[in-house]
């Protein structure tokens, strides 16, 4: 006797999920919630073509802000003489897998690299890289010019 595999498809986990309803975020909600979680998704362009990093940020008024480490593909970016910066876009968002409900908060901006000693050691102090790095000395500053936010609810 063959034993047949139960197998579960998309049409019969979207029978489980009831429909959801869409709200848009007002800007000042999407960035009070971008600022409830310390993980998003930078994306930006890398050799002409886009590329995404999970990040872990904090926000410093409206602005967001990730640490950086020298080497890394992020760090490329943006040079800290470069005056107006480098467009970029950062998302995070918290969906509940099972019910679906949450949010979504997209923000487009100019990134720039800080330097500024003082900035940096009050930011070390409030983010913690993922893995230690000997070089972490620098961070992008992301000043939100477009920021979008969804609301998923019941």
């Amino acid at each position: 006797m063959k034993d047949e595999a139960t197998h579960t498809t998309v049409d019969d986990h979207r029978d489980a999920v009831a429909p959801r309803r869409i709200g848009q975020l007002c800007r000042a909600e999407a960035l009070r919630l971008l600022g409830s979680v310390s993980l998003g998704r930078i994306v930006f362009t890398h050799q002409a073509l886009p590329a995404i990093r999970p990040v872990n940020h904090l926000m410093d008024g409206e602005d967001i802000i990730v640490r950086l480490h020298d080497g890394a593909m992020l760090a490329s970016i943006v040079t800290p003489t470069q005056a107006t910066g480098v467009v970029v876009a950062y998302e995070a968002d918290v969906i509940d897998p099972d019910t679906h409900i949450g949010w979504s908060v997209v923000v487009t901006g100019y990134a720039h690299r800080v330097t500024d000693e003082r900035e940096l050691a009050r930011f070390a102090g409030r983010l913690r890289p993922w893995v230690q790095h000997p070089s972490m000395n620098s961070a992008l500053r992301i000043r939100p010019g477009l920021v979008t936010g969804l609301q998923l609810t019941v």
